[in-house]
């Protein structure tokens, strides 16, 4: 990189962009399976799941300070590839040399007395599948899932970070724009959000769907099996589920609890 007066070279956004562009295929000749984060408007995140993680991260002081350094670096197209797993993210974010630095960042699972609290809580008041994805639930929900230290999202003692850059800070820049991009990924897919903290994304929906239909299911008992038949297919199609796979997780807590 050149210098003028100790200062590095001014790069115009569209020059960084196009870079990282080029790096991105270079990447995805040895791994097609590279995923990088792309922003195209003027926000990193849209959705009710994206805005949340970010808003929780920077709620934090242990953060606040830190974080914002990557919000450039993430608009710019500087993460060239990020993963999401159970407990995991992992990251590639472009720096200042020609090789991206590798960020791993590891959030503890929810826990299981927390996650069940949830569960009940929100007992018949998610409407479907469709509705909770997009973050289309009561006020009264969104409170419930944001809260600290009771809620759904991560507190920074629950999360780890680290990166191979020379930076010694706790959050570096990469590690910051990793961490916007996992809310940029919540915007395409807001399942990997469940994922990513370790919980049945359908566990949370069947409780719901159970409470919701257990009138409908009443009336048609007296109606016969075809009646039975109808309803849960009507069920099935509001919430985007078969109603064997709310059995199967009903049943798999019934095993649990009686162990």
């Amino acid at each position: 990189m050149a210098f003028y007066n100790e200062f590095p070279e001014y790069v115009p956004v569209a020059q960084k962009k196009r870079n990282a562009e080029k790096a991105v295929e270079k990447l995805r000749k040895n791994n097609p399976a590279v995923a990088p984060v792309v922003i195209t408007g003027r926000t990193i995140t849209n959705t009710w799941w994206g805005k949340a993680w970010s808003q929780n991260l920077e709620s934090y002081s242990d953060y606040v300070n830190r974080i914002a350094r990557g919000r450039s670096y993430v608009r710019h197209g500087a993460v060239l590839d990020l993963q999401i797993t159970p407990g995991k993210v992992t990251a590639l974010v472009q720096g200042s040399t020609s090789k991206p630095y590798k960020i791993e960042i590891t959030i503890d699972p929810l826990s299981p007395k927390t996650w069940d609290t949830l569960v009940k809580e929100c007992a018949g008041k998610i409407d479907s599948l469709q509705e909770l994805m997009t973050g289309q639930f009561p006020k009264g929900l969104s409170e419930l899932f944001t809260v600290k230290g009771k809620g759904l999202f991560p507190a920074p003692k629950e999360i780890k970070l680290t990166c191979n850059c020379p930076d010694s800070a706790k959050m570096c820049k990469h590690v910051a724009a990793a961490l916007y991009g996992v809310g940029a990924r919540f915007d395409e897919d807001s399942a990997l959000f469940f994922v990513l903290r370790g919980v049945k994304l359908e566990e949370l929906i069947s409780v719901s769907l159970m409470q919701k239909s257990q009138s409908m299911l009443t009336k048609s008992s007296s109606k016969g099996r075809g009646r039975r038949v109808m309803v849960d297919a009507d069920l099935a199609d509001v919430f985007g589920i078969e109603m064997g796979a709310v059995e199967a997780v009903d049943a798999d807590k019934k095993g649990k609890k009686d162990k």
